[in-house]
């Protein structure tokens, strides 16, 4: 594992978003419950990753390469690109993603954000919606290239395979999949398929109580 300075500010910086992040959620959202806060916490971190440093990827791949730019903002994809080579080059595949990233996702998390603290009844489209999107995004960057032997990716170094394609990948796969699950939970028909399952068995057991006390009843008149 090579360590260099601009890996360390990177991750460093990442730290940061997360600490600020969870900062808001448990003050601005106080009276939310735990499992909101989390979700707050993540939002605010996806909305700033999108904005702050894939604005930026998006802006110098469509003037120029990442690879071309001498600009600070553009060091980070330099050495996000030593483990996958398309994000130096302006790969198409992964412009187009990193535009619907930046001009959709990121205002979906903004927009979450409040529905979620003003508990607006459209919460869990948003939430679906948002999800779907982030999981689009991680199928498209890494089916390609795997249906291409990829030949883009350096796994033969723990810090490029393991933690900037596994983890800070892997992380934007699982999370937007709990909360999927969790919207489909909440959602009204969901509930309320519950609730028919629930009353039915409520009524069925009611229905049996009173069938055996009958019996009983006449088991002892006779």
């Amino acid at each position: 594992m090579v360590l260099t300075q601009v890996s360390v500010v990177s991750l460093a910086v990442t730290a940061v978003y997360a600490v600020v992040a969870f900062i808001f959620a448990f003050t601005t959202g106080r009276s939310q419950t735990r499992i909101n806060k989390l979700i707050l916490a993540w939002l605010l971190f996806d909305a700033l990753i999108h904005f702050t440093l894939e604005g930026p990827f998006v802006y110098w791949s469509l003037v120029s390469t990442i690879q071309k730019s001498s600009h600070f903002t553009a060091q980070v994809w330099k050495e996000y690109a030593l483990a996958d080579k398309r994000w130096g080059v302006s790969d198409p595949t992964i412009v187009s993603l990193e535009i619907l990233t930046v001009f959709v996702t990121g205002p979906l998390a903004v927009w979450l954000i409040f529905a979620i603290l003003k508990d607006k009844s459209y919460r869990h489209f948003i939430q679906i919606f948002l999800c779907v999107c982030e999981l689009y995004g991680g199928w498209m960057t890494f089916c390609p290239e795997w249906l291409t032997g990829s030949n883009n990716l350096r796994t033969n170094n723990f810090l490029y395979l393991w933690v900037y394609l596994v983890f800070f990948n892997g992380i934007w796969v699982v999370i937007p999949a709990l909360l999927l699950v969790q919207s489909w939970q909440e959602i009204p028909f969901t509930k309320q398929v519950k609730q028919t399952k629930t009353v039915e068995s409520v009524t069925t057991t009611s229905v049996s109580h009173k069938y055996n006390t009958r019996s009983t009843r006449g088991k002892k008149a006779d």
